[in-house]
């Protein structure tokens, strides 16, 4: 038992030396190349860098506004996040709210803002909200109904054919 823990005890030690030698800055070993010592760019950079890592944990990310946000660079942006998903996790899971029922009362809500906002002006005097006009046009939605309806009749046609029981492999599959 004793024999078990003087084994492992040399590897932990030699790991910890070289975890404070990085932090610290200083190799007390004599097995240093003159390249490490003629480079001390190259030397900095492993210093400042946790666990012996290649690339910067920023560019890990990716680099750029998403990586800003995780790494709190922008403290306004991240916790503008932080506090919007907190809210989206509130009303679903905690208060269970359900999307539909969000997405209709925002609507409800923007469509009561816009009607008062529209009244409110002939009191205030000041130019009533510019609510632009919205036109569907026919040949799209046609052409989406007629594609729509040849996809529901294939289906129709291939439930009618396993319904027939002339198939019964394929009718044993779908059940």
């Amino acid at each position: 038992m004793a024999d078990h823990e003087d084994s492992t005890s040399p590897p932990v030690e030699s790991m910890m030396e070289k975890i404070s030698e990085k932090i610290h800055g200083h190799d007390s070993s004599s097995s240093d190349s003159d390249n490490e010592k003629s480079s001390p760019s190259a030397f900095k950079a492993k210093v400042y860098r946790i666990f012996g890592r290649e690339k910067p944990v920023h560019k890990v990310l990716g680099g750029g506004k998403p990586a800003d946000v995780v790494l709190w660079r922008n403290k306004k942006i991240s916790a503008g996040v932080l506090g919007g998903a907190t809210a989206v996790w509130i009303l679903f899971e905690l208060l269970e709210y359900h999307l539909l029922t969000l997405v209709c009362h925002c609507s409800i809500l923007a469509l009561a803002i816009l009607f008062l906002w529209s009244n409110a002006t002939t009191f205030i005097n000041k130019a009533p909200p510019h609510i632009p006009e919205v036109h569907i046009p026919e040949d799209p939605v046609l052409q989406f109904a007629s594609a729509l309806r040849i996809e529901i009749n294939r289906g129709f046609a291939l439930l009618r054919n396993i319904a027939s029981g002339k198939d019964l492999k394929k009718f044993l599959s779908v059940c």
